[in-house]
């Protein structure tokens, strides 16, 4: 498919049709990266995809207690610290 290059303000862009964008998954971020003479454009994942199944993978392993002690007190916190 070729596609023309758009001026856009004092920029340039490219239209996609939304049946591309549907099927590359591509929402309201991509990323872009330059291999050779190619642009590489991809859809971006959510950061924190799968987080809610292994926190609930951890809580039924009883895996889930927090890793710092909350109550125990650091050098900077008695010496360099104002309460």
């Amino acid at each position: 498919m070729k596609a023309h290059i758009i001026k856009i303000g004092n920029s340039k862009g490219l239209r996609f049709p939304k049946v591309i964008l549907d099927q590359c998954g591509f929402g309201n971020t991509v990323e872009l990266r330059i291999e050779g003479h190619r642009l590489i454009i991809e859809a971006v994942s959510d950061t924190r995809a799968g987080w809610d199944e292994a926190f609930e993978s951890m809580a039924s392993l009883q895996d889930d207690a927090p890793l710092l002690n909350e109550n125990a007190d650091t050098h900077f916190e008695q010496d360099e610290w104002t309460w």
